[in-house]
């Protein structure tokens, strides 16, 4: 049954709402998807959604920046950041299988054969060193060969022909599991890429670690989400199911062997990945809406990590939470790139909880992989606020004692400063023993309210005293 109160996370939904809190700003005249689209979302990233009505060579529009920072991700949803972060822990907890329909919007238009995915789609090439012309935002959905669970997971996905891509599978993902399984059974994987898909299946698709094993249906974890089963349909040319409410879905298969060359590319980490050999994904057949959107996501831009912020925290607090009772919130921060830096909240209510801060930074590390910084402070710091969590680090946090070292740990890969993954994690305690509180209790004034016009220019005035 559909949870009530929920509002509804579909693709377009979610841009009316975004629109009609004037979070969308369209670009007046055509745009050139060569270059100048991508330069133009990494220019204005982290603010409102940018539209390109008119793209040059192409008929579809190109939505960019979409979930790029805090505010459009509340508008797109009709929730606040903790709303968003309570229907990601209600899909983990409560997952619904999707409900399999007979039509389907994303199906009004279909091509199995003679079609150009260059001519079709107005994927961007995003940087001037690039390996060529990307599509960024497209959802990978796999049934697993042997298992047959549904994956949904995003891989950056190379034009290398009429009907090809090139896709880049990194190592301990799920695809990759299922295409090595393929392999070992000489087929071929079928896979469907989604584009402008529920923006459940969105956040579901940034889902990683311990909370998304591998024997999790991770359609069912999007109806969870959305508070409603996910439509789905199945794929005209392969043995998927898929959104049945996306703009566009490419039908197709990876291919065993024949790897072909990919890239380079930027990555979300700030560097651009060197080229290198790719399993190529043969497609047969593209569905769309009658009039699409295409969805574009800058590599290096903040959509790319906003995805998975709401994600790793809701993630992050439910074993927080279950481990150290203390723990109160989590920020993953920006400057971390809302993957490899946390803030960790908590309230010491007796002499007791004295080192329970500690065991926080020692289970954050054991929740995400790839933190590398956890920071813990008290309840009285504001963890979204940079400047308040350095105060703490400036008046709480003494470098000879409250630092923790964990050496040679497991990180991510791109970071380039590790070792293939292999880099030391900090934990800093930034809190205070409980029998110190108050000593270090600030300064508070009284409460008092300012009201509309309780202030006014002051430079009449000021002529007046000068």
């Amino acid at each position: 049954m559909p949870i009530s109160n929920t509002p509804d996370t579909g693709f377009r939904p979610a841009l009316s709402r975004l629109a009609a809190d004037g979070r969308i700003h369209a670009f007046q005249g055509e745009a050139d998807p060569h270059l100048q689209i991508a330069s133009l979302m990494k220019k204005l990233d982290g603010k409102e959604v940018l539209l390109f009505p008119k793209v040059k060579g192409h008929g579809t529009p190109v939505v960019g920046n979409l979930l790029s920072c805090r505010e459009n991700c509340e508008s797109a949803f009709g929730r606040d950041f903790n709303g968003i972060r309570e229907m990601i822990a209600r899909a983990l907890a409560e997952p619904m299988p999707p409900e399999l329909v007979t039509k389907a919007p994303v199906q009004e238009v279909v091509m199995t054969s003679g079609f150009d995915l260059g001519e079709m789609l107005p994927a961007l090439f995003h940087a001037p060193k690039d390996g060529g012309r990307y599509i960024t935002a497209g959802i990978v959905v796999v049934r697993d060969p042997e298992t047959g669970i549904y994956n949904a997971s995003y891989h950056r996905l190379q034009l290398l022909g009429p009907d090809r891509l090139g896709i880049k599978l990194d190592f301990g993902r799920h695809l990759r599991v299922a295409y090595e399984r393929a392999q070992r059974l000489g087929k071929p994987l079928p896979v469907a890429v989604c584009i402008g898909a529920d923006l459940a299946l969105h956040f579901t698709a940034a889902t990683m670690g311990s909370q998304m094993p591998e024997s999790m249906d991770e359609l069912a974890v999007a109806g969870g989400l959305a508070g409603r089963p996910l439509a789905v349909i199945k794929a005209v040319t392969q043995d998927v199911l898929v959104p049945a409410e996306a703009e566009f879905v490419l039908e197709g298969e990876i291919l065993p062997g024949g790897h072909q060359p990919e890239g380079p590319f930027g990555e979300f980490i700030g560097f651009a990945a060197p080229a290198a050999d790719a399993p190529v994904l043969k497609v047969s057949a593209i569905t769309h809406r009658t009039r699409p959107i295409y969805h574009a996501i800058n590599g290096f831009g903040r959509e790319t990590i906003m995805l998975r912020k709401y994600v790793l925290e809701a993630s992050l607090l439910k074993v927080l939470r279950a481990a150290v009772p203390i723990v109160t919130d989590a920020e993953m921060t920006a400057g971390g790139l809302h993957r490899f830096h946390a803030v960790v909240q908590v309230k010491k209510q007796t002499p007791q909880h004295d080192g329970l801060q500690r065991n926080a930074i020692l289970a954050s590390f054991g929740a995400l992989k790839d933190l590398d910084l956890v920071i813990v402070v008290d309840e009285d710091i504001d963890i979204r606020d940079p400047s308040d969590v350095e105060y703490a680090l400036a008046t709480r946090m003494e470098a000879s004692s409250d630092l923790l070292v964990i050496p040679e740990a497991r990180g991510h890969e791109y970071v380039r400063i590790g070792r293939n993954g292999i880099r030391a994690k900090l934990g800093i305690d930034a809190t205070v023993p409980f029998e110190d509180k108050d000593r270090y209790r600030r300064v508070a004034f009284a409460p008092v309210d300012i009201a509309p016009g309780t202030f006014a220019p002051g430079e009449a005035l000021m002529s007046d005293l000068l």
